[in-house]
């Protein structure tokens, strides 16, 4: 039986796996949509060159004069193709840091340059993004590998910013698995970490007058303390009484004294 911590943090690691899957899923089919991008852009352009010098048809009109390039997400307008590529590489370029953020390397470099996906921010933002990336995704005619990706990785942005809402800015320090060798760090007494000690070294360089006025000290204090145990095991009778009188310990009664806000000195009648 695991204890609720337990739970938790299997339950957010299962979601981080299924993060990384769809982030992989994502930038593989943006992959494969840039490659078939590129050549239906090639394949476009190699017709229009060849439409240029002859006398077109009517087929080849309407291929030149579609809305986007067949078989592509490429629109066909002025730098159509340009942008296409361009969000396709920044599509790509965005799941490699997210996923670099999911497995928390380099760390370093998130908590100074990207804060938002740093170990000190919870997965709200990191679903935002991955809503964002989705939808980019799903906003164009793509094929059914490149659909069920973005769809599925749309599903975990959903879960993430669910996640990130419950657990805030915990959520990543709850699921990151260094969290429970620091929670058994904590559960024992402080450790000595540097060299071990060394007595010798230390009183090596101390001098003789001081060592032995210490020595006395320890021996006095070692007498004082045995003598407290011998009374305090004769208890609070007559015979303890004797025992502390016998050492020097007399109880007395302490002085009475009036509160700090009385008058030192009664007033007198005569002042009435």
């Amino acid at each position: 039986m695991l204890p609720p911590r337990g739970y938790t943090f299997i339950g957010l690691n299962i979601i981080r796996g299924l993060s990384l899957i769809a982030l992989i899923l994502v930038f593989t089919s943006n992959v494969v949509t840039l490659a078939n991008d590129i050549k239906a852009i090639n394949h476009f352009m190699a017709v229009g060159k060849v439409a240029a010098g002859e006398t077109t048809n009517s087929t080849v009109t309407e291929y030149l004069d579609m809305d986007y390039i067949e078989g592509s997400t490429v629109p066909n307008q002025p730098a159509g193709a340009f942008w296409a590529v361009l969000n396709r590489l920044f599509i790509i370029f965005q799941t490699i840091i997210l996923f670099g953020s999911e497995i928390g390397f380099p760390g370093k470099f998130f908590d100074v340059y990207f804060p938002v996906l740093g170990k000190d921010f919870g997965l709200g933002a990191l679903g935002l993004i991955q809503m964002l990336i989705g939808a980019a995704v799903l906003s164009h005619h793509v094929d059914t590998f490149t659909l069920v990706s973005a769809f599925f990785l749309f599903s975990i942005g959903c879960l993430n910013v669910l996640v990130g809402l419950i657990f805030r800015e915990s959520a990543k320090v709850k699921r990151c698995i260094m969290s429970w060798r620091e929670s058994a760090k904590k559960s024992f007494m402080p450790t000595h970490i540097g060299p071990p000690f060394n007595a010798s070294s230390m009183t090596s360089n101390v001098p003789p007058s001081f060592m032995s006025q210490m020595n006395t000290g320890s021996t006095a204090t070692t007498q004082m303390t045995m003598d407290k145990e011998k009374m305090a095991s004769l208890g609070f009778g007559r015979q303890g009484e004797k025992a502390a009188a016998m050492k020097g310990y007399l109880l007395t009664r302490p002085v009475e004294s009036l509160p700090r806000y009385m008058p030192k000195t009664a007033p007198s009648d005569a002042s009435r």
